[in-house]
């Protein structure tokens, strides 16, 4: 079998090695945006760049798309991250972009962030995301972006009630993964969760009140159990509460997921992680799911996922294919005021 030795005459063998180093450029640029309301005049399909700045030896431009890209995205914005000089033949500008808009004390969102693949913008010179307008209120806007490894691009508009992870809650999940100092049992779904009181009443004021209010039962070191939510979401609002994250998850696990921890999280009064659902699930509104979600968006009183669930209804095509739908029937049922206010938002658009 080959090797990658060879003998050097005294049957000892010699060994070489060697390093591969890569270098990455990184760095970024700020893009203020002011008058948002203002910029929303502009139609969709249409642009504002900005002025052009250098990274990594190459020029570039931010391209900011009010009102979406394209037909498909017109209830987003769109941020693209364009190559802006003229490429040689086979050569390659390969880069990464992360995007992500901040709120008004200049702090990430993390609901509004997101990362692309590696782009050659020598192939491709733009590339970006639409991103679903939540709770936003206008607001200035900054966009960040390097060149190299990554591109970073960030930007600002104001996102009620969401704040950014704080760096003492990675400290929590430590304290969650250790098991130390445990104080409380959950049984849910026939599996044992152990938890600190004290982390969990500071997270949520109904476990505050169920262990230090008028709703505490004793001191009892019986296992508190849980019968209507499933394991695997009690345990995701567990890391959650410690941690200030959720675990990663596929698109279909993620719009089930957070079907599940809107209701956990409006239960247990987790504001946050509330918000966070919202912006997961307002990025799942299909003529499929429309229904589902906004009949969450009801019962649980998410002012904003209600409002993107009614933008995307007030389509005529989406709406007429909603009406014939089962989704419908449903929606009936569950919410009949629901469905007079989409009556008479049909009534009014005809």
């Amino acid at each position: 079998m080959p090797t990658s030795s060879h003998d050097a005459g005294d049957g000892v063998p010699s060994i070489s090695a060697s390093s591969v180093v890569a270098n990455a450029v990184c760095g970024h640029h700020l893009l203020k945006i002011v008058g948002y309301s203002r910029t929303k005049e502009v139609p969709n399909g249409e642009r504002i760049d900005s002025s052009p700045f250098q990274l990594g030896g190459r020029t570039w431009r931010v391209r900011y798309y009010p009102n979406g890209k394209n037909s498909e995205h017109i209830d987003y914005i769109s941020l693209f991250l364009r190559l802006d000089d003229t490429v040689a033949e086979a050569e390659a500008v390969n880069a990464q972009a992360k995007f992500s808009l901040l709120d008004q004390h200049g702090n990430p969102v993390p609901p509004y962030i997101q990362r692309t693949l590696t782009n050659n913008y020598a192939v491709n010179i733009s590339w970006g995301y639409g991103i679903r307008e939540v709770h936003q209120k206008g607001g200035v806007g900054e966009i960040r972006a390097s060149q190299g490894r990554f591109l970073h691009c960030q930007g600002r508009r104001r996102y009620a009630g969401v704040v950014p992870r704080a760096g003492d809650a990675i400290h929590r999940g430590d304290l969650l993964t250790s098991k130390a100092g445990v104080d409380v049992e959950f049984l849910v779904g026939g599996e044992t969760f152990s938890a600190h009181r004290y982390v969990l009443a500071a997270r949520s004021p109904v476990f505050r009140a169920e262990f230090f209010g008028s709703m505490k039962e004793g001191t009892t070191t019986e296992a508190i159990r849980i019968d209507d939510i499933e394991a695997h979401v009690f345990s995701a609002l567990l890391t959650f509460m410690y941690s200030d994250a959720l675990p990663d998850m596929k698109q279909q696990e993620e719009y089930d997921m957070a079907q599940h921890l809107l209701v956990a999280a409006d239960r247990y009064g987790l504001e946050r992680l509330k918000l966070i659902c919202e912006y997961k699930l307002s990025n799942h509104i299909y003529r499929s799911t429309v229904a589902a979600i906004l009949t969450l968006a009801e019962r649980h009183h998410c002012h904003g996922l209600k409002k993107a669930c009614l933008a995307f209804l007030g389509s005529s095509a989406n709406l007429n294919a909603f009406m014939e739908s089962e989704g419908f029937e449903f929606l009936t049922k569950s919410c009949p005021g629901l469905v007079k206010d989409l009556l008479l938002s049909k009534v009014v658009a005809c």
